[in-house]
């Protein structure tokens, strides 16, 4: 990848070699005589490396360093070498101090090996990110439901495109998930998923998270800043419940969306946004944006394409998949190897899971302390929450139409055998008939399978 490098030498002759040897490694290169013309052009530009000869006609460089690494490397160059200044060089956190004159094969290869190191300690950061991303995103693709299975194919379907997604879905139903699927099948799979909670930062601290800042932009800002979008550059950017987003930061997010710029905070630099955003809320936004808490014209941005999480009690099927995935994978005590009875298995299942698949997981983890040295986790080691009512349960029947009673009595038989494992007799109980009858009217509305 070709790299821009910013080279400041005063010495007319030797900037001008210095230029010819570093465009020799195939870089951009861009040169400066004093601290005025780098000044002016570090503005308007960010180099990934500045090589800086330490005295100039209008200041030292070393003075310099400590607002300069923090965002490139740097290699210092001198013709008045001392043990001190080399000191003094490297704890300000220059890359490297060279003592003119520097022979071309020397200088060329600390500059491959500042920009070397710059691209590991970021793929460094990246790999592990990835690797746990993908481990938390496993969690959600397990299982054999037809709603997970419809999810999977949609997301299958959208991640190659660079289209703006919304995924909505209730708390604890993945919806953070399926945005690292989409990343993960799409083709900037080979850079950052950077995701950000909403909810969680007071509107500057969001603003300058986000955008990043410049140098004295607030009090406490003592030096430049990049931003979550800059981190997530070339990848993708998860904005988790972006429902909470206040008026202001709405509009700064759209203009993002629009034009593909942004500024940091304090700054006048308009920087390019090389992101996808994907966007996840619980909240109804098109309700929202019809009655005026969220912008209409940012909910159309966002909206381009909507995938709507499962909520666990519509795919039930999946519940005894993610059980045995959270006892083989929980990240504590594991001196017995557990495994869950059939009864457990089934209560699980009957639940219908206010808090979805974190809830779940909750539990299973529960059940694993709970069962102590036992190998086996029993109903008695279960402990639900009492959310949504007594026992956390409630009926939701949804039709596109007016459903007739015979659509509604089949709709409600189908439900109950999912959440009860086809077990007849529980049915029969619930719906207070026979077992007799309940078996006529799996026959009736065909739901033997």
């Amino acid at each position: 990848m070709k790299k821009q490098v910013l080279i400041i030498e005063d010495d007319t002759v030797l900037n001008r070699l210095l230029v010819k040897y570093v465009k020799g490694l195939g870089h951009g290169v861009s040169s400066a005589g004093r601290w005025s013309e780098a000044d002016e052009y570090l503005q308007c530009h960010e180099p990934h490396l500045v090589i800086t000869d330490v005295k100039l006609p209008d200041g030292n460089s070393l003075e310099r360093l400590p607002e300069l690494v923090g965002n490139q490397p740097v290699i210092v160059l001198t013709a008045f070498g001392s043990v001190r200044n080399a000191v003094e060089a490297m704890k300000a956190g220059a890359f490297e101090y060279l003592v003119k004159p520097v022979s071309p094969e020397e200088l060329l290869l600390v500059v491959q090996r500042a920009l070397d190191d710059a691209d590991l300690r970021n793929d460094h950061q990246f790999c592990k990110r990835r690797l746990q991303a993908r481990e938390r995103a496993a969690s959600f693709m397990i299982g054999v439901s037809a709603a997970l299975g419809r999810v999977k194919e949609t997301i299958d379907a959208v991640a190659p495109s660079d289209i703006t997604v919304l995924i909505q879905g209730e708390s604890g139903s993945g919806k953070e998930l399926v945005a690292q699927a989409i990343h993960e099948h799409s083709e900037r799979s080979k850079r950052n998923f950077v995701a950000v909670d909403c909810c969680t930062l007071q509107e500057k601290l969001f603003e300058s998270e986000l955008f990043g800042h410049e140098r004295g932009a607030f009090t406490g800002a003592d030096r430049q800043k990049k931003g979550l979008i800059e981190g997530a550059e070339g990848g993708t950017l998860f904005l988790d419940e972006i429902g909470e987003l206040d008026a202001v930061l709405q509009a700064k997010l759209l203009r993002v969306l629009e034009t593909g710029k942004f500024r940091r905070l304090g700054g006048i630099k308009d920087l390019d946004a090389n992101i996808r955003v994907v966007a996840a809320t619980n909240r109804d936004l098109e309700t929202m944006s019809n009655e005026g808490g969220f912008r209409a014209d940012l909910y159309y941005r966002l909206s381009a394409f909507v995938i709507d999480t499962p909520p666990l009690r519509d795919r039930r099927d999946d519940v005894p998949y993610l059980v045995e995935h959270f006892i083989r994978n929980h990240n504590f005590s594991r001196r017995i190897n557990k495994s869950i009875s059939g009864e457990a298995v089934r209560r699980l299942v009957a639940y219908d899971w206010p808090g979805n698949v974190r809830e779940l997981k909750n539990v299973v983890e529960r059940a694993i302390i709970l069962s102590r040295d036992k190998p086996r986790i029993r109903p008695e080691h279960l402990a639900f929450g009492q959310v949504g009512g007594k026992n956390g349960t409630k009926v939701n029947l949804a039709f596109d139409h007016d459903p007739a009673m015979e659509e509604v009595e089949a709709a409600y038989l189908e439900l109950l055998l999912k959440k009860f494992s086809g077990h007849r007799a529980k049915v029969a109980e619930v719906m207070n008939i026979s077992e007799r009858n309940v078996y006529r009217l799996i026959k009736r509305y065909d739901l033997a399978n």
